[in-house]
């Protein structure tokens, strides 16, 4: 997006997939050859395929797939996504490999497995290793579906950085697609985020509480969180390699260059439909707080970033069971004696948001499964059924990718009913 757009008006999508053996499901770091034999040409790290443009990432398993320039609609997406991945599948057959979905790698070691990208930006990626270390589940294995939204001013910033802010902490009830690491079932639905989270530890002003601080002026976040932020790093980053809002690693960050605000803390899904159902369940949300249909833009505000960042946590450790204070309800018209599960408020968002959607009828069977079973990792759990071998892992996985393939959400039926929301 390179001209400031106003709200709502252009869409920017990004969708992290991995590079696996087809056979083993063990990754395989060949994303340059896969770049390019789609390019036509070596060390290729984006190249544009129509609607949809690939490009590297931190490693070498991962690749990325975003729209070659601002949607207008997010229709008619999801099934230019599953275009590139069948594209992307038929370069890979001759590598004996395929694309994996979810937010990451069930039983990769990152510690050992990592290959950083070593071609075009490694000079970024070399100074993030050596001040981080990037051998690790939060930087090396993990997958996410990138929002980036536009804004046109500073009054227009706040109004988006104050719906994002508020509603951030109960995107992993839907979003969540991580429950297992290491091969084992980890205590977090949203195991990605859990890890995320604590990347940049060694720097702390990099991520924050993940939830943006409450800042609702452009002048504003430059002085209280790039400015601090960029000094803290000197010392680390003498030549100034990190020096840009790509540092910013909050759970949502202004793209001054391009005035846009870039969602981060949504897991990659089981394949584009279900990508796209999210994303626009998500940005109508978005949409119905920024007009304040539930709650004033001075409410939106008012919420401190620790009491956002503890119903966060909750709902990266539970998902939809969540339990959220009725206060935070309220500011999505949602109205309860006390506590009340996250999925309750999604729930009530999906019903009200899908009349004034532009709705996808490729979005329908995704849709009803997200909102009926619940996230994607319960859905795993389901399948998995306790039983956490490698062969069985490999199994759902297996399914998964298939799912991935055909462009089909991952129903497990009555199997796993008590995993269920």
């Amino acid at each position: 997006m390179s001209k400031a757009r106003h709200l709502f008006s252009a869409f920017g999508i990004e969708i992290e997939y991995m590079i696996v053996d087809r056979e083993t499901l063990a990754v395989r770091p060949i994303a340059d050859k896969l770049l390019a034999a789609a390019g036509g040409v070596p060390d290729a790290s984006d190249v544009e395929l129509g609607p949809v443009t690939w490009s590297n990432e931190l490693v070498a398993h991962v690749l990325e797939m975003k729209v070659s320039k601002p949607a207008k609609t997010l229709k008619g997406l999801a099934a230019a996504f599953a275009a590139s991945v069948a594209k992307a599948e038929e370069l890979l057959a001759p590598h004996g490999a395929r694309l994996l979905p979810t937010g990451a790698h069930p039983l990769m070691d990152p510690f050992t497995e990592t290959v950083l990208w070593p071609h075009e930006s490694s000079e970024i990626y070399k100074a993030f290793d050596a001040i981080f270390n990037c051998k690790g589940h939060g930087w090396a294995n993990l997958q996410s579906m990138h929002i980036n939204l536009p804004f046109a001013g500073d009054d227009e910033f706040g109004r988006l950085h104050a719906a994002i802010r508020v509603l951030m902490p109960i995107m992993p009830a839907l979003a969540a697609s991580t429950p297992i690491l290491d091969g084992k079932a980890t205590p977090w639905l949203d195991a990605r985020m859990r890890h995320y989270a604590h990347n940049a530890d060694r720097v702390p002003a990099v991520m924050g509480a993940v939830i943006p601080e409450a800042v609702f002026s452009i002048d504003e976040y430059h002085a209280r969180i790039l400015e601090p932020l960029y000094r803290d790093i000197a010392p680390l980053d003498p030549k100034g390699v990190l020096r840009g809002d790509f540092l910013n690693a909050r759970g949502a960050i202004p793209r001054f260059e391009r005035s846009t605000i870039e969602i981060r803390v949504l897991d990659t899904q089981e394949c584009p439909a279900a990508d796209f159902a999210l994303a626009d369940v998500v940005v109508s949300a978005l949409k119905g707080l920024v007009e304040e249909r539930w709650s004033t833009y001075e409410e939106q505000k008012a919420w401190a970033t620790s009491e956002l960042a503890t119903i966060f946590n909750a709902t990266i450790e539970n998902a939809g069971r969540a339990k959220v204070p009725d206060e935070y309800a309220r500011l999505f018209g949602v109205y309860a004696p006390s506590w009340i599960p996250a999925r309750v408020i999604w729930r009530r968002l999906a019903m009200s948001s899908l009349p004034t959607m532009d709705f996808d009828p490729d979005w329908e069977k995704a849709l009803a499964v997200l909102v009926d079973q619940s996230s994607l990792a319960r859905r795993i759990l389901a399948a998995v059924d306790g039983d956490c071998r490698p062969t069985n892992i490999r199994r759902v996985y297996g399914q998964l990718a298939d799912c991935l393939e055909k462009n089909e959400p991952f129903n497990v039926g009555i199997l796993g009913a008590p995993y269920y929301l």
